[in-house]
């Protein structure tokens, strides 16, 4: 994301220029703001009722007051829809309009009040390049590969090996590990990797590196152990002591330290709540140290027009200086966050 204009008191200037950025774009944007930018708009050529009366896609500046908010990963367009409240003379002022959002879209938000997290939010995606890390899982007869992103990882790709020949299976392994590591070869000179994550249950990592001659892709490389493979064990390397330093500046790592200190907590019966209700309460006490979200339940809440409540909510943790973070629901720790209700609190001290 590039953030042209930076001044929060006036209409913050982006341009989008990935994925990424849109997935922050959901979480930033609330009802009642005001986003504004170039789009296309239908309108009529003729006068109602005549037969030569055409309708043409015409490029307008807009202004709307957000209601709504749709966005798919899978489809790369974040769809904004609200009310218009500037436009040329022939737009009528109140009426319906959606900005259709994707790369090098260039776009203007104005808030009544940037929350504290809302702007470093902003600042985080701005400096952020595109992720340059690999995850890498493997046995001796399957592995898997796959990108971190800042909302959570895309499996590239996955090849298996031939392990039906007993006999040859020192040979055929060795020629699995080099299928491997020409995959390998390629992501790194496609994607320009900085680090590549390798992992395995037992000794298979050891083996495959003693068939890599290329020095350079080996200085990239940093092992970790595994219990399984696919994306099972993806997460597993994520979660593991051996990736932190690596992952340590991705978004998605920190997500994961949040939730699991949240689940300690809870364990221990301690400084947490979770729940809407039960969650509500701490933030209406100022007890709350670090709220979660994830970005599910922010979107289901939007679908039932109660994200009001969600908002306020959000906006008293921050004012009472607690930290938002809004987790995303594509990896282990945002499942395991739903499977709490999509919100929970780390708190200050413990309430009755």
């Amino acid at each position: 994301m590039k953030l042209i204009s930076s001044d929060f008191k006036k209409p913050v200037k982006l341009k989008i220029e990935n994925l990424d950025d849109l997935w922050y774009l959901n979480q930033l944007i609330d009802t009642n703001d005001i986003v504004s930018g170039k789009t296309f708009r239908k309108i009529k050529i003729g006068k109602e009722g005549e037969r030569k009366q055409t309708i043409v896609k015409k490029p307008v500046f807009l202004k709307i007051k957000v209601e709504k908010l749709e966005f798919s990963k899978h489809s790369n367009v974040l769809r904004i829809s609200g009310t218009v409240t500037e436009a040329p003379e022939d737009i009528a002022l109140g009426s319906y309009h959606t900005f259709n959002v994707e790369e090098n879209t260039i776009i203007k938000i104005q808030k009544e009040n940037w929350l504290h997290y809302q702007i470093e939010k902003i600042k985080e995606a701005s400096a952020e390049t595109k992720s340059k890390i690999l995850v890498c899982v493997h046995d001796r007869e399957e592995a898997y590969f796959a990108l971190i992103k800042k909302y959570g990882f895309d499996i590239l790709s996955s090849i298996k090996g031939n392990v039906t020949k007993k006999a040859d299976l020192e040979k055929i392994e060795s020629k699995f590990y080099k299928d491997i590591i020409k995959q390998l070869e390629e992501y790194d000179k496609r994607h320009g990797l900085n680090k590549i994550i390798l992992a395995s249950p037992a000794f298979w990592k050891e083996d495959l590196m003693k068939e890599l001659n290329n020095q350079d892709l080996k200085k990239k490389i940093l092992l970790a152990t595994c219990s399984d493979v696919g994306e099972n064990g993806i997460n597993e390397v994520l979660r593991r002591p051996e990736t932190s330093e690596a992952l340590k500046q991705d978004r998605i790592s920190k997500e994961m330290r949040h939730v699991e200190e949240l689940l300690e907590e809870i364990s221990k019966n301690n400084l947490a709540s979770y729940g809407l209700e039960e969650t509500k309460n701490a933030v209406g006490a100022g007890a709350v140290r670090t709220l979660l979200l994830t970005d599910e339940f922010i979107q289901k809440k939007r679908e039932e027009n109660v994200y009001e409540e969600i908002e306020t909510m959000i906006k008293n943790a921050d004012s009472s200086k607690g930290n938002v973070i809004i987790v995303s629901s594509e990896h282990e720790a945002g499942k395991k966050l739903n499977g709490l209700g999509g919100i929970g609190a780390i708190l200050r001290y413990k309430i009755s």
